[in-house]
């Protein structure tokens, strides 16, 4: 079986600046013309968010941020966990406080919950085909731009695991760097080369044959790309446990069950971020008399 991921984490100054830009592109230069015009400034508000399916949330501490940058007298209780499953009208918040700030913060608040936690939600469906064998889900590079390391974040709560950040946390080989360096052999070796003592050394192959190659070079992982069942279970054979192995390409809901059972370790698959829906979540309020 996988070894369960460490609980995810985000940093508070990271969701500080991406929910202050949120609300700056939302509120614009006039604000919030609506609530400051039907609501007193006076008026106190207690509103519930609720999930209207079923899922696995992610992004409470966001949110919670959304309607505490609005306004510091708000007060959110999140009544779940980021990484729990939830039952379609389960109650997973509550907010009190200023009623034009509430109103103000629920979009931007909704919208990072939204998404996160559609990601959380597929990822666990993912993951759920999996969990009899020793393989772990692992999301890509493939992010929607400035929200990478809340993607990740949300993989994380659905029991997935994070590929690589970025360009600079670790080396991988693809087929176009082996293509202009000139043979697998060559590109390992330069990675070697130029690759300090903690940088990870990946390559990715297309055939068993370019396979056999890489392991002469000794990476650190080996990911086998758009290979059949057939071919990957070879592939599995040939490794024989001395490195970790990746697999990727057609990978979807349908098929990363057979994929796991041939013995990987790791299948990386953008769909878990790029193909989620988003969990439909609400918020009701009631004005206080």
């Amino acid at each position: 079986m996988a070894k369960k991921p460490h609980p995810p984490t985000l940093s508070p100054i990271m969701i500080r600046d991406a929910v202050h830009a949120a609300l700056r592109e939302d509120l614009g230069l006039a604000g919030d013309v609506t609530s400051d015009a039907t609501i007193p400034a006076s008026a106190k508000a207690k509103a519930v968010m609720n999930s209207r399916e079923a899922g696995t949330i992610s992004g409470l501490a966001i949110a919670a941020c959304a309607f505490e940058a609005m306004d510091e007298g708000i007060k959110f209780k999140a009544l779940v966990k980021d990484g729990d499953r939830v039952k379609a009208g389960q109650d997973i918040a509550t907010i009190s406080g200023p009623a034009r700030a509430i109103l103000s913060a629920e979009r931007v608040a909704l919208n990072f919950l939204c998404h996160l936690s559609g990601i959380a939600t597929y990822t666990s469906q993912f993951a759920d085909r999996i969990a009899h064998t020793k393989a772990q889900v692992c999301c890509t590079r493939k992010t929607i731009p400035g929200l990478r390391a809340f993607e990740k974040y949300a993989v994380k709560c659905g029991g997935g695991s994070n590929h690589r950040y970025g360009l600079d946390d670790a080396i991988l080989i693809k087929d176009n760097h082996i293509a202009v360096a000139g043979s697998v052999k060559k590109a390992i070796e330069a990675a070697r080369a130029f690759a300090g003592h903690l940088v990870s050394v990946e390559v990715e192959v297309d055939t068993l044959a370019q396979l056999e190659e890489a392991l002469k070079s000794s990476p650190d992982v080996v990911m086998l790309d758009n290979m059949s069942l057939k071919n990957l279970e070879k592939g599995v054979r040939i490794v024989d446990g001395r490195i970790p192995i990746e697999a990727s390409g057609n990978v979807n809901i349908d098929t990363i069950g057979a994929i796991a059972e041939a013995g990987v370790d790791y299948i990386s698959t953008s769909k878990i971020t790029m193909s989620a829906p988003t969990l439909d979540l609400g918020l009701d309020i009631q004005i206080k008399s």
